[in-house]
């Protein structure tokens, strides 16, 4: 970027004007030096119904209250009919896979930009992960390349709801529709995001949540599966209860079905419970800075803020994600510029790796147990058939910040906007490094 053309950016932003000084990486003062607000955030609420279940002895679903509890309750916030609460978002996703009857032989259609637990779970299945490419402005899966992936074996589709924001659900809900194949959401990091006024997660056949330490709605570890469908709720039950299914009354050992045990405890639930009475309010403040960072990193040339469809009436802000553009930088490599930023006391991600490339996903789909089940031909073609390019280039060019940073103030936010504008206004500076 010219130096003329920083100029005209900054003097329409008094908080990119601000950024001066040398860049910390070169021994400048960073602009910030305090921490971002810290995560998870409790108090005696927690600490109340923590002990509440410690002293009533009933610390496992199915002798104590705080599950059941939890579940009505979440149900209510989303809107949705069913919710199961499980061990956790891959939990969620398996249980999800199991119920609808997705086995060796089936592909599902899955995007290469998430986290790798979506693929783990397709390969639990014995199933075989169909890379659908990413459109690299909104971060998701690319919708209108989700029909040309569709064979006789696609058993399901699973878009992930990335980092809070919304897949394209009408084109997406529509092919499944009029393919008759089910599709999963995974919004597990988008708790409370809105496709169209509706909650994430409730508009698929089933929507999977995570509760891990990281996320918006927290339990350190816990995930739960959402529903209409009474008999899919039953198999989703029965499946993470080791098989017993919510209906079996009887005191035998009998099953209905294989399974596992998936299931929350009681001091989980009391903790999400506990959580659940600040995750409106926590939204509100993350989408009120990611609106205005926004409006702030969009006056820097060369950093691309996530674009949402016009249907994803809310997003969940999990993570507030842009594009680097290392040309507006003097040059400077995407890895160069997160060590500047971190210097100035913003600290940045550089997101995930292609997964349709991790080396583990190819051994497994051409290993012995895979070769008998599909044809050699499909296996072979396999690569080829997931080259994903345009995630390829997102991976070079993606960035995240926390949702803890997103819950933080105004000046939080110009800070991190100026640090940026700071680290642009010198990146020929970088070359000395």
């Amino acid at each position: 970027m010219k130096r003329r053309e920083f100029i005209v950016a900054a003097a329409a932003s008094p908080v990119l004007a601000k950024s001066n000084g040398r860049l910390a990486l070169l021994g400048g003062e960073p602009v910030r030096k305090e921490s971002f607000p810290s995560w998870p955030r409790f108090d005696a609420v927690e600490e109340k119904a923590l002990l509440e279940v410690l002293r009533s002895g009933k610390w496992g679903r199915g002798n104590g209250k705080m599950v059941d509890e939890f579940e009505k309750r979440y149900a209510e916030l989303l809107g949705a009919r069913h919710v199961l609460a499980t061990a956790n978002g891959t939990s969620a996703l398996f249980t999800s896979v199991n119920a609808l009857g997705v086995g060796p032989g089936d592909e599902v259609l899955v995007p290469p930009y998430t986290f790798v637990a979506t693929i783990n779970i397709v390969l639990l299945q014995h199933a075989l992960p169909v890379f659908v490419d990413t459109d690299i402005e909104t971060f998701q899966m690319d919708a209108r390349k989700v029909d040309g992936k569709i064979t006789d074996r696609t058993a399901a589709i699973i878009p992930v709801h990335m980092a809070g924001g919304a897949a394209d659900l009408d084109h997406i809900l529509r092919i499944g529709s009029e393919r008759k194949i089910p599709v999963i959401e995974d919004a597990c990091q988008a708790h409370l995001g809105e496709w169209r006024k509706r909650k994430l997660g409730t508009l698929g056949v089933t929507g999977c949540f995570s509760f891990q330490a990281s996320k918006n709605l927290n339990s350190g570890e816990g995930g739960a599966v959402v529903t209409s469908n009474d008999e899919i709720m039953e198999r989703c039950y029965g499946f993470h209860n080791n098989g017993r299914g919510r209906k079996v009354s009887s005191s035998d050992f009998s099953y209905r079905q294989g399974g596992a045990n998936l299931r929350l405890t009681e001091f989980q639930a009391a903790i999400l419970l506990s959580q659940m009475t600040r995750v409106e309010r926590q939204s509100r403040v993350r989408e009120e800075n990611a609106r205005y960072l926004t409006s702030l990193l969009e006056k820097i040339p060369g950093i691309k803020p996530v674009r949402n469809y016009e249907g994803c009436t809310r997003s969940a802000w999990h993570l507030y994600m842009f594009r680097y553009d290392k040309e507006a930088f003097a040059g400077a490599g995407r890895d160069l510029f997160l060590r500047a930023l971190a210097a100035e006391g913003v600290r940045a991600s550089g997101g995930y790796s292609p997964l349709n490339k991790e080396p583990f996903i190819k051994e497994t789909v051409l290993s012995k147990g895979y070769r008998r089940i599909f044809p050699a031909k499909l296996l072979e073609e396999w690569v080829e058939r997931n080259a994903c390019p345009e995630n390829d280039k997102l991976c070079q060019q993606a960035a995240w910040f926390t949702q803890t940073m997103m819950l933080g103030t105004r000046s939080d936010m110009d800070q991190i906007a100026g640090a940026i504008a700071k680290v642009q206004s010198q990146a020929g500076e970088l070359r000395k490094l």
